[in-house]
């Protein structure tokens, strides 16, 4: 069993200031940055890459022997493949390889090798799915039961939570609150009853009633003891469960995985549960605990509402931890908060040039239902890295100006002048200019939009978009306003919401420079001409 100071309540461990799960990605940019120009990769130079990624993974508290195994079969993997220079992509194109590249490919594959293989799916005892959830106290075991309850209701299951936390103060109570705020019943027993014979009965409930979804929020310790592993063998014993899954912090770093050796030991785990994986969501214990247990992480916590629960994919933790996104959970995301036919019928519409500011309001409600704005930052490509520089106090400034207008304003923004934003800026507490400037990006945008739809326009010059326009009619109806905005480099959402902009080139800045000494120059012999006059 590991030392008791290894078993202690979660700490958040911090570098300079950053999230830990920030420090693992810096690493892997670091790395990739060291090797940006090389026109080969031998020993020296990727031991040198690999340095800042070994670094990293120490300081977000990896074990060191998962961290040597891993460094190891990078180095291998980039130096004993040939690197081919010219590929093809999916649709022929010849594309240009460079040696960086193919070592980010080296860690992306064997970063996917190290977290999975993994199956996110339940199991099924005599036509229902039970889960007993395990863990320590304080690490999110009661939301998390909500979050699966909720999470099997949109899979067509009738859950059942079973409250068998009877030693944490409120425990119960805030099972019962979370269960009515989403239409799930919570079995919470009679007073007297212990934690095994709560879930006895709850089992025979679900049975009388036909729920086919049971799910058992047991209690946690501050540190792991007999008592507690006790009563989880004789609850197992009592309902045989179909799954059992450790609830672990994801910011307990190497602490996590001794937390579920251990747990592993006394009772089979079939999974784990990493909860507060907020923000960019940039792995630290989701590296190791695969590697050193053998248990594979099933679920991902990634936010407060019970809505946010993620399939934990290792191949899009492995793309976000190197920067590049994750469209696969962004696509996933969206689709849970948006009605199919609805954006079809606004996509066609918006691809038409008819875009107004209470489609740029739905636009905002969507996406904070996504979830953040940094989270969603972080899973798009060539902006994951920018994530972090997201404010996310913006979207609520864009929508406060919106709700400040009146409706006519909303659906013809044209007629927005000086004096009518002097009094939307009053009602939002901003200043003019800021709305200004709020309709000047949007005017921009709609014009944008209205291009992208048009036949022969923005949207046909897009690989592979010229056909599917023309197969489709040229309407655009399916086709995300948003995707197509990203893929043809225009200003889009981002813009709007004050999202971190591309830095200029040097060569730009000096532009800008010399344009600003010559208009200062011409100012002061202006001046000076009017002077000479008096």
């Amino acid at each position: 069993m590991p030392p008791r100071s290894a078993l202690r309540p979660a700490r958040l461990r911090t570098h300079r200031g950053t999230h830990v799960l920030e420090t693992v990605s810096q690493g892997f940019k670091s790395a990739t940055e060291r090797l940006r120009g090389v026109r080969e990769l031998h020993e020296s130079n990727v031991e040198e890459a690999l340095s800042s990624v070994r670094m990293s993974l120490l300081e977000a508290d990896v074990d060191f022997g998962v961290v040597k195994n891993f460094l190891a079969r990078v180095k291998e993997r980039a130096l004993g493949e040939k690197v081919e220079t010219r590929v093809r992509d999916a649709s022929g194109r010849a594309v240009k390889i460079t040696p960086g590249q193919h070592f980010v490919k080296a860690c992306q594959d064997e970063l996917v090798e190290l977290m999975g293989p993994v199956d996110t799916g339940l199991a099924r005892d005599s036509g229902a799915t039970s889960v007993m959830l395990a863990g320590l106290q304080g690490v999110g075991k009661t939301t998390v039961a909500a979050k699966l309850a909720r999470h099997l209701q949109k899979q067509g299951c009738r859950p059942i939570l079973v409250a068998a936390d009877i030693y944490r103060p409120a425990a119960v109570q805030q099972l019962i609150t979370l269960g009515d705020s989403i239409g799930i019943p919570v079995h919470s027993g009679v007073e007297g009853q212990n934690p095994p014979q709560i879930c006895g009965d709850a089992l025979q409930r679900a049975r009388s009633e036909g729920l086919d979804a049971i799910i058992y929020d047991t209690a946690g310790r501050l540190a792991l003891d007999d008592a507690l592993m006790m009563e989880l063998e004789e609850i197992k014993r009592s309902v045989k469960p179909a799954n059992t899954l450790l609830v672990c912090d994801s910011l307990m770093g190497r602490d996590a995985v001794n937390v579920a050796q251990t747990f592993s030991e006394r009772i089979q785990i079939d999974g784990v549960v990493l909860t507060k994986l907020d923000g960019d969501a940039r792995g630290g214990a989701a590296l190791a605990i695969k590697a050193v247990t053998g248990v594979p992480i099933k679920f991902l916590g990634t936010g407060e509402t019970l809505e946010r629960l993620e399939e934990f994919r290792p191949e899009g933790l492995a793309s976000r931890i190197l920067g590049m996104g994750d469209v696969v959970g962004l696509v996933r995301d969206f689709e849970e908060v948006v009605d199919e036919k609805q954006a079809e019928a606004d996509a066609e519409r918006i691809l038409k040039g008819q875009f107004t500011l209470d489609d740029l309001l739905t636009q905002l409600r969507t996406i904070q239902k996504m979830g953040s704005l940094r989270e969603i930052f972080a899973k798009m490509p060539m902006f994951g890295s920018m994530a972090d520089k997201v404010e996310e106090g913006d979207l609520g400034k864009v929508e406060s100006m919106l709700h400040s207008m009146t409706r006519q304003e909303r659906s013809t923004p044209d007629v927005i002048n000086k004096s009518r934003a002097n009094r939307i800026a009053g009602g939002c507490g901003r200043k003019s200019k800021d709305v200004l400037d709020l309709i000047a990006r949007f005017k921009q945008m709609r014009e944008m939009m209205g291009s992208l739809g048009k036949q022969g326009g923005l949207l046909s010059r897009l690989p592979g978009m010229g056909q599917m326009m023309g197969a489709g009619g040229g309407d655009g109806a399916g086709i995300d306003p948003s995707a197509l905005l990203s893929a043809a480099g225009g200003p889009g959402m981002g813009a709007l919401v004050g999202a971190p902009a591309q830095p200029r080139s040097a060569k730009a800045t000096q532009q800008r420079k010399n344009k600003r000494q010559q208009a200062r120059k011409s100012r002061q012999r202006s001046r000076s001409k009017k002077k000479k006059k008096k």
